[in-house]
């Protein structure tokens, strides 16, 4: 009985067991092989065809290969999409690096613009230049230089311009 508690646990862990040897019977009922084959001329049983056929963990190659496929679509699926906001946020990086250093360089030259206007000599020149502001006691000047003389349009007509023509060129040469 102990032995057969003992038994009942090597099996349930995997063990091989120590099996007794049945005895044999040889009285009546017990069939006879009288058609066995001779050990020469019986052919051997292959035992490793079915590992061969299957591979690892019984599947075939082509399932295997599918399966690695699969799995491979999987990966690149999983990382293409972290991999492409990664690209996208480099260049928005880049792109914006690019923005602050324009900025930063028209921030300075609007600080040098700013340091040059608050220096009193360069206001008064502007407002001398721009405006037409003096000073007291002066007396401004304003020289005008005479406008050539254009084509007069009753000569055009007779020349052959269309008066469109003439038009433009008033326009383009300013007031008389």
């Amino acid at each position: 009985m102990a032995r057969d508690v003992g038994d009942e646990r090597a099996r349930a862990r995997g063990e091989r067991t120590r099996r007794t040897p049945r005895p044999r019977r040889t009285g009546i009922g017990t069939p006879r092989r009288r058609g066995r084959e001779p050990k020469l001329t019986r052919v051997p049983r292959a035992r490793g065809v079915v590992a061969a056929t299957t591979g690892f963990l019984g599947l075939s190659s082509t399932k295997r290969a599918a399966i690695l496929a699969l799995v491979v679509c999987a990966l690149a699926l999983t990382v293409a999409v972290p991999l492409r906001n990664y690209v996208a946020q480099r260049q928005e990086l880049a792109a914006v690096s690019e923005q602050q250093q324009v900025l930063a360089a028209e921030v300075a030259r609007l600080q040098q613009e700013r340091a040059r206007l608050s220096d009193p000599a360069e206001i008064e020149a502007q407002a001398r230049s721009r405006l037409g502001y003096v000073m007291p006691g002066e007396v401004p000047y304003v020289v005008q230089l005479p406008v050539a003389p254009g084509p007069d349009p009753a000569d055009a007509a007779n020349s052959g311009v269309p008066w469109y023509r003439v038009l433009w060129r008033e326009v383009a040469e300013g007031p008389r």
